[in-house]
């Protein structure tokens, strides 16, 4: 079986990365080499708003320096993605040119939900291992340089994932100016993580056990599972007590000693600390008995990511549904109706099945069409009269893991316009800047593209006016040039029946099919 040589590139905030891997279906994925180079993107973005040009220079130099790295391992392909500091740079169109233009390698910018399923699917790369954690409760803690992803499983369901503002960067920010001496320094990180956590504890923490945590990250990690090593080499996992042993000697070290203990540069040392914070009141929060730290980091989850799409290696985990579980979770918290929104789900799909080889959608599409589906009537917990606005702004909000910027957008106008006249000029579609995301589409076929998933999900709601779920378990088909939907239900449709043909018009438009809603009646 062949084997491809891959390269994975990530330009974080704080460090660029390169990691070579060798990837097939036999052996799967093996990390033959990784370089880092520190690059402190983020201090510039997070404080100015854009990234010097000193700093662009020196970066194209520590690509072109990678492109050396790849062109001696032979590499077949590879992937280059740029993270927060990237992609909240004012400047970054010129940034990503300049690269372009001056290394040959094309960098794609990745949200903040997009980022972090890849480093969950680094993880449940190791399949055995993960598919048994995530049995019972457990937390996936990503923390970054700019911000920090909380993720909870139960059973083998993704209860939620959530953003909050805890990168180490960060918090070094805001503490780092204020004189004080060690206690007080850790004093205060405590004091900013306690009260980013009071509100996710008691939102998502009440009355859930949570036994394990899997911790991901780009600093402490790698000295959490130094310290190990010194208590149990054989493993790469801590408990709750090997946690606090190995925080309280950090809490006692100056930077220049932590320098010297873990063989890091000044940069890295004063992050240590604020890193450490972090994972200890998580770990004392949730309660949890085992930390365990796989060593995963981006350029893993770009390789996973990459290996999966090629079909080189096949994951037991069906990822597709804990994107669907996110949107159902959210969902709920927003008092959706279920039942409807679960007779929706199946409506539509039928629908986009039976119409596919006329729309040209891909199964991604269908995806976005089923999210659709579940948050489009979450703007009701708002407002009942303004509730597709309420939902749009909703939706903008609120990070659904595995879904770039762009691809909420979609799904945020599918359902603005699901009670609202479409207009095809006034779609709104901030994030241009990840066309990149949806396969290189124009503003104007991203417009098509909602125009067609909103035809579906306004015939689809139109089938359970009532919510009584009617035309459950009704065939759809096209024949003749027409989409006949037919139901053996015996009683009255007639609220169905009428919304049907209102929201056939649209629909007739987009594809150019006439929907047909037939009762069989018994003789």
């Amino acid at each position: 079986m062949a084997i491809l040589t891959f390269a994975a590139i990530a330009l974080g905030s704080f460090e660029a990365e390169l990691g070579i891997y060798e990837i097939s279906s036999k052996y799967g994925i093996r990390s033959i080499d990784h370089v880092r180079h520190v690059i402190a993107l983020g201090r510039d973005t997070y404080s100015e708003g854009k990234i010097s040009y000193e700093l662009v220079d020196e970066l194209c130099q520590v690509l072109k320096d990678f492109s050396a790295i790849m062109k001696g391992y032979k590499v077949q392909s590879y992937t280059a993605y740029g993270t927060s500091a990237l992609r909240d740079a004012k400047n970054n169109p010129i940034i990503l040119d300049q690269i372009q233009v001056r290394t040959g390698i094309e960098v794609k910018l990745i949200s903040n939900s997009e980022q972090r399923f890849l480093s969950y699917k680094a993880i449940a790369a190791k399949d055995q291992e993960f598919n048994t954690v995530i049995q019972k409760g457990t937390a996936i803690v990503d923390v970054g340089f700019g911000s920090m992803q909380l993720s909870l499983f139960d059973k083998d369901s993704l209860v939620t994932t959530q953003n909050l503002p805890l990168g180490v960067m960060r918090i070094q920010r805001l503490t780092g100016q204020i004189p004080a001496n060690m206690d007080l320094h850790r004093q205060m990180v405590e004091e900013l993580v306690d009260n980013e956590l009071f509100t996710f504890r008691k939102m998502y923490l009440k009355d859930r056990n949570i036994q394990n945590l899997i911790g991901i990250g780009d600093n402490s990690l790698s000295m959490f599972r130094q310290a190990l090593n010194g208590v149990r080499p054989e493993t790469d996992r801590m408990t709750a007590a090997d946690v606090d042993r190995f925080y309280n000697g950090l809490c006692r070290m100056s930077q220049e000693e932590m320098q010297d203990l873990f063989g890091i540069n000044a940069e890295y040392a004063e992050l240590m600390l604020p890193s450490a914070v972090i994972y200890k009141r998580i770990m004392e929060i949730t309660g949890a008995e085992q930390f365990w730290l796989p060593g995963i980091r981006l350029c893993d989850g770009i390789a996973a990511e990459y290996a999966e799409q090629t079909k080189q290696v096949k994951f037991k985990h069906n990822f597709e549904n804990d994107i669907l579980a996110a949107s159902r979770n959210m969902a709920k918290r927003y008092k959706c109706h279920t039942s409807h929104n679960q007779i929706l789900d199946v409506f539509c799909t039928d629908i986009f099945d039976a119409m596919r080889r006329f729309h040209g959608m891909t199964a991604r599409d269908k995806l976005l069409l089923r999210i659709a589906v579940y948050l489009h009537a979450c703007g009701k917990f708002i407002s009942m009269r303004n509730s597709n606005e309420c939902a749009y702004n909703i939706i903008m909000s609120t990070e659904i893991i595995g879904l770039s910027h762009l691809e909420r957008e979609i799904i945020a106008n599918v359902v603005r316009y699901n009670i609202r006249d479409f207009d095809y000029n006034q779609v709104q579609l901030e994030a241009q800047v990840y066309k990149d995301a949806s396969g290189g589409l124009t503003a104007n076929e991203i417009t098509i593209k909602i125009a067609k998933l909103t035809a579906i999900l306004r015939l689809a709601n139109s089938m359970d006016r009532t919510h009584k779920e009617k035309l459950s378990g009704c065939k759809t088909v096209v024949r003749d040039g027409q989409l006949v939907i037919t139901t053996d239900y015996q009683g009255d449709i007639s609220l169905e029946k009428q919304s049907f043909e209102q929201k056939s018009d649209f629909f007739e438009e987009i594809f150019g099919i006439r929907p047909v809603l037939k009762q069989k009646r018994r003789v």
